[in-house]
């Protein structure tokens, strides 16, 4: 297996069903990764040494996933240089605070923040940094943008040729 390149964290387990999200993209795109368990509140020495020794370990970016308060993004993104992706997890049963947590970050310490269960994006967001230095990966990328686009015009077309209302019964 290749050396990672994207380190993937999360909280808990519990995150994982919103972080997987984040492997499945890296995956589609043949990105190393790895995937970890790492609490800024319940295990704040491994945090720290996860992130202050990722960029000797060949990680490029970090994407982090928590729920609740949501700490471990911007302590994450406090103890290393590297770029990191804060992905707030949304449960039903929660309000906003993951989300706000990690808008908040103070000046000095950049975090880039994706919507509420943004793994996807926050994937993208990852390969769009290590596109910058990889000549094959930015080619797939502009490839899966035009893929979008092209998806789109041939939705639109279809609407307008058939009317918005029978594609909509058609859809159904």
């Amino acid at each position: 297996m290749s050396q990672p390149v994207v380190g993937i964290i999360m909280g808990s387990d519990s995150d994982l069903d919103v972080m997987s999200e984040a492997a499945k993209v890296l995956d589609e795109f043949g990105v190393a990764y790895e995937v970890r368990v790492v609490s800024a509140h319940r295990t704040p020495d491994v945090m720290d040494e996860y992130a202050s020794t990722a960029a000797e370990r060949g990680l490029k970016v970090i994407i982090a996933g928590a729920g609740g308060s949501a700490h471990l993004p911007g302590m994450t993104a406090s103890h290393t240089v590297l770029p990191v992706i804060a992905v707030p997890v949304k449960r039903d049963h929660h309000g906003h605070e993951a989300f706000w947590s990690s808008i908040k970050m103070p000046p000095g310490i950049p975090l880039a923040t994706m919507p509420e269960n943004g793994a996807r994006n926050g994937a993208l967001l990852a390969i769009e940094i290590l596109a910058l230095s990889d000549h094959d990966l930015a080619e797939r990328y502009q490839s899966f943008r035009q893929n979008l686009h092209d998806s789109v015009v041939a939705t639109d077309a279809k609407i307008q040729q058939q009317g918005w209302e029978s594609y909509l019964q058609g859809s159904s």
